[in-house]
């Protein structure tokens, strides 16, 4: 390879690391640990995803039994994985059958009653797609909420990991990351007392307990809760919401708009012509938002949810039910706050640290091997301007320990010098000419360095295939560093050194 093209080479990679970097204030891209932000881990219960199935299922059988005129007394839950069917005559077969679409086998006959239970391999796929569907919900929640560059990914068998950078309203982003967000639509029992069932304890076969909570709008404090006894058959879920946003009643009050798809806009107003007279409860999260009274038929599948809301809570329940409901409840399992002005700290420091660790290493060079360590400070420098480059150009995240990764490879790139250097130095004891005893000396080094530095470079690629956050920071630079350290020990210096000694025409050289 010619000199000529070889400078050319040299030219392109530093000219282009340099387009990537600058502005570096905006190119490059900071993790959470140095712009500081939210890092949470959400635990999905993915065994009441289980059960909302069986719950969807219930509904479903009732509604398809009474479609095709098959004889049945009930349909109902009888425990987290199984349905107890009461039936009469010779419906069995028939029920079997539909049931089978609905992966459920049957368990047995007792009474007259058929129970019915989710099938094991069918339980393990609705656990595995309700974290699945959770990580994308949270996702769809996050990205309208306005987060740059967040960081959501699955970890483990039933968790999620998020990681907001930038986040200045950390309890708003996690009631937005957390709410369940399943809409539900159930009738007032108007002839049942919601009063007297709190006060006894005792609630109405067919009935369920939901309170509404009243709040004050400055505080988020609650100041009340209403009770309420409703039919416990829900009649219509969102599910078939298909858009959802904020708009103001009559007395200029935020509240939030949805629309059902059409398939749900039938059941809404076949709902709604059918109860004319009663009060439709609209139930979020196991809270009643509010329970209009129907006056008529509602066609077009659209309506209102009334609350007390401000203008940033009635934005966030939009955008929850936009995004979809989650599949089932998340817990907060760990929730950490990293302020801005302990990500400047870091950053403050980890900038210092790299300072002071590259300007020893070159006072070291310089003293040690003379004009050779100026030489090997100049491809030190070039190191770095193409790791950072290389950072900004593939979007990279820069993380805390992704600086101490660049420090490292900072140490592994003098240390490809070191072996090189001392090479030459053999070489020029044995005898050898400066010319000959310089490429001798790469050529003996260059096996070493290669497998130095591959090694290291395998295990960079393990710590990020199977590491997570800081860990993958620390991985990416670690990686971009060693090839970077390649490049700059045995393409960039080589190219110095023989340009050096082919111009000075030099018997000997400073190393």
């Amino acid at each position: 390879m010619s000199r000529r093209f070889r400078w050319a080479i040299i030219i392109i990679v530093v000219g282009c690391s340099l387009f990537f970097m600058f502005p570096l204030s905006k190119n490059v891209r900071l993790g959470l640990d140095l712009q500081g932000g939210m890092h949470v881990v959400l635990g999905v219960e993915t065994e009441k995803a289980v059960e909302a199935k069986l719950d969807s299922a219930v509904y479903q059988l009732r509604r398809e039994f009474q479609e095709k005129n098959i004889n049945f007394d009930y349909v109902q839950k009888t425990s987290s994985h199984s349905i107890g069917i009461g039936f009469e005559g010779d419906s069995r077969t028939a029920i079997e059958s539909i049931a089978k679409n609905y992966m459920l086998k049957s368990d047995g006959i007792s009474n007259d009653v058929l129970t019915l239970s989710i099938e094991s391999g069918e339980i393990e796929q609705i656990k595995d797609s309700s974290v699945r569907q959770s990580l994308e919900v949270v996702r769809n929640r996050i990205d309208a909420f306005g987060v740059a560059e967040p960081l959501i990914q699955r970890q483990g068998k039933d968790q999620i990991l998020v990681q907001l950078p930038g986040v200045t309203d950390p309890d708003r982003a996690v009631n937005l990351i957390g709410q369940t967000a399943q809409l539900s639509f159930y009738l007032v029992d108007s002839g049942a007392d919601a009063a007297v069932a709190v006060e006894t304890g005792n609630i109405p076969y067919g009935d369920i307990l939901v309170f509404q909570k009243e709040t004050e709008k400055s505080s988020g404090r609650v100041t009340a809760r209403i009770p309420y006894l409703l039919k416990r058959e829900v009649l219509l879920t969102g599910d078939s919401l298909m858009d959802a946003g904020v708009t103001y009643n009559q007395y200029s009050e935020p509240v939030v708009s949805f629309r059902f798809d059409p398939a749900g806009a039938r059941i809404f107003e076949d709902l709604t012509a059918n109860n004319t007279g009663q009060f439709l409860a609209i139930v979020l999260d196991n809270n009643v938002y509010s329970a209009p009274r129907i006056n008529e038929r509602i066609p077009g599948g659209s309506g209102t949810i009334t609350g007390n809301f401000t203008l940033d809570t009635a934005k966030d329940l939009a955008i929850v039910l936009r995004a979809g409901s989650l599949p089932a409840p998340v817990n907060i399992l760990e929730n950490r706050t990293v302020g801005p002005s302990l990500g400047r700290d870091s950053i403050e420091k980890g900038v210092k640290a790299s300072i002071v660790g590259l300007v020893i290493i070159m006072i070291f060079m310089l003293i040690y091997y003379k004009i050779s360590g100026l030489i090997a400070t100049v491809g030190l420098i070039c190191n770095f301007l193409v790791l950072l480059g290389a950072l900004c150009g593939l979007k990279a995240t820069l993380t805390l320990p992704g600086i101490a990764g660049i420090i490292l490879t900072l140490g592994i790139a003098v240390d490809s010098n070191v072996l090189i250097f001392e090479r030459i130095r053999e070489e020029l004891r044995n005898g050898r000419t400066v010319l000959n005893a310089f490429e001798t000396g790469y050529q003996k080094a260059f096996a070493t360095i290669v497998d130095a530095n591959v090694t290291s470079l395998i295990a960079a690629i393990v710590l990020f295939q199977f590491g997570t956050g800081p860990v993958k920071g620390f991985a990416v630079t670690l990686s971009l560093g060693l090839i970077a350290s390649m490049f700059t020990a045995v393409f960039i210096t080589k190219t110095v050194f023989t340009e050096f000694i082919i111009r000075t025409d030099s018997k000997t050289i400073s190393i």
